[in-house]
This record gives structure tokens, sequence and C-alpha cells, in this order.
């Protein structure tokens, strides 16, 4: 721990809609690892729910916060959050948001920037703001799927779309509800069941079964690790749910440039970037500002260990730095 640190706690929040059996699988994929290495760097790592943070703002001038109960203050405490938006977490994304002003108007270090949050939650903002990206963005088309959706008004959109396409939630996570659209009454289809849970569509095009997925995770603008994830058999799309195989390799060259384009794009302490590689060419999919950190397999720990050790002492350093320059 450097001198002048003063942080004491790692506060992750985190909607409290797990079921105990998806919380003790998250736990071993890696809540558990960043408690541990939070630990031996002599700093608390808490994952609480956003209604528990409580203000006392009778003074505005001097507001106390508190976690359960606990008063914290902006010298020992940084919260770390991003908008968790899956169906079951949904009637917690305002409260996310509002949160994220009541803290920075508190004085509290937030390492992922509030202003970014809705833009990196949706596949299409992303892509707009990204549209510069030495390694393109794939090409999207987005649709929400309204009470109106009977009117067909969304096909203005669609004219063009090659198939078959790619067709993922806008803001979600953990790749679920992924599907293959092969022409447009597939499209049709996807969209109605959408429409139940007012669900906002991307349909993008379908790079193959060989795609490949490469997530980079930046610790201040340099390649902490890269997280490779190859598609099982037969499987649209690469994820450990799939049968994917996950791995960590160097950085590859064609991916270069595009590292120093996201350091400045991004001055930020940690951010993932994920590309997908059609096996011929790069394409950028998305960026996370809270990408987990997984374990693959043993032969894996102490990479999974160091680059969270990193991840945790840029927050470190960062907080330390907002300090000092008073909070501003």
């Amino acid at each position: 721990m450097t001198d002048t640190s003063t942080l004491r706690r790692l506060v992750w929040l985190f909607p409290d809609r797990e079921s105990t059996r998806m919380s003790g699988k998250w736990g071993a994929a890696f809540w558990d690892a960043y408690v541990d290495v939070a630990k031996s760097m002599d700093l608390s790592w808490d994952r609480v729910a956003p209604e528990a943070v409580t203000v006392d703002a009778l003074d505005p001038m001097a507001a106390k916060f508190y976690i359960d109960g606990e008063r914290v203050t902006p010298e020992d405490t940084l919260f770390i959050s991003s908008i968790y938006s899956l169906p079951y977490q949904s009637a917690d994304v305002f409260t996310q948001f509002t949160l994220y002003a009541v803290l920075e108007q508190g004085g509290f270090y937030l390492p992922h920037p509030p202003n970014l949050a809705a833009v990196c939650n949706d596949k299409m903002a992303t892509i707009l703001m990204l549209k510069d990206s030495p390694v393109p963005p794939i090409p999207t088309v987005r649709i929400g799927s309204g009470r109106d959706l009977v009117y067909d008004e969304y096909e203005v959109v669609t004219e063009n779309l090659p198939y078959p396409a790619i067709a993922k939630p806008s803001g979600w996570a953990t790749s679920r509800g992924i599907n293959i659209a092969r022409d447009s009454h597939d499209v049709r289809g996807l969209l109605s069941l959408a429409q139940g849970g007012d669900t906002v569509l991307v349909f993008q095009p379908f790079l193959g079964h060989g795609t490949t997925d490469y997530r980079l995770h930046l610790v201040d603008g340099k390649v902490a690790a890269v997280l490779v994830r190859q598609p099982g058999p037969g499987a649209p799309y690469p994820q450990f749910s799939t049968g994917a195989k996950l791995s960590y390799i160097d950085t590859p060259p064609e991916l270069e440039e595009a590292v120093a384009y996201f350091a400045e794009k991004f001055p930020v302490p940690y951010l993932c970037i994920d590309f997908l590689h059609d096996g011929e060419k790069f394409w950028l999919s998305e960026i996370e500002f809270d990408g987990a950190i997984m374990c693959p397999g043993p032969e894996y720990v102490q990479m999974q260990r160091d680059t969270i050790q990193a991840r945790f002492e840029a927050y470190r350093s960062a907080h330390t730095r907002f300090l000092a320059q008073g909070r501003s």
C-alpha cells in the first residue's frame, strides 16, 4: 500500500437480484478472487445493493454517507458501478443512475465515468461513439420492440440487412439472448419475442461459426491481459456457456493501434474492449468498464490474480490523484 493512500474500501454497487445458485456461480468465477486480492492489498471488498447506500444531507455542506448503517467517506471509499440491465435487474436501472449522480455530487471517486454509463450500455451508442476506431465497428441495426411493433415500421432499417444476421439485446450482459436471423421472417419473430420484455435488439452481420472473441483488459491504457474465447462445436457465438474454449494470449499485433486509440479515448484506470475476428479481419464489438476478470483453468490462476491486482492498484492510484486535485 502506498504511504499517501487513504483508500480502505472497494464497494461494488450491484442489484441484489441474483439467485443463491447464481451468486455461488459468479463467486467462484471471479467475485471470490476479488475479495482475496483486495485483502492482500489491505483493502476490503464488498458487493452491495444500491439501496444499501443512505445519505444524511440535512446539512448539504456536510453530507454523511452510509452503507448498511456504517459511515463511509470519499477519502476511504470508492464506488464501482456499471449499469447492470438484465431483465430481472431492470427495476434497478433508474436507482443505479440516480445513485451515480448522488455519489458524484457527494465527492466520491467513481472509476467508471457516470457520463458514459448509458453510452457503454447500448451497443449502438457505443458504435456511433467509436465510429473512427482503427478497428472498424461491426455494422449494426437497432430496433425497439414496443407496443407498436405490429406496424412493421422497423423494416425501413432492415431493408439492406445482410443475412444471416446475429440478433442481440442492445444492453444485456453474459451473452444471453443471442440468436441467428436467417431472413426477414426470423427478424419479425425475434422482435415479437423481445416485445414481451420491452427489449431493444440490435442486428449485425453473422461473421460465421468460427468467429473468435478477443477481450483486451486495459489497465491505465496498457494491456494487462488478453482473453480469447473460441466457439464450441457448432455454436454461433463464442461463450463459455456454449462450450467455448477460453485462454489468455499475447496482444495480437493487429490490435496495437486500437489499444493506443482506446487509451487516449478513455483515460480511465480499467477498461475492457471486445473484438471479433471472422477468420480474416478484426471487428470492434463493444466496451465494458466493469468487464469480469475470469480464470479459464488452474494454469491461469496467477494471471487472473495479477490482472485483478493491477486493476485495483490503478483504482487506488487514481483515487489518490482525485483527492489531491480537490475532487475536481
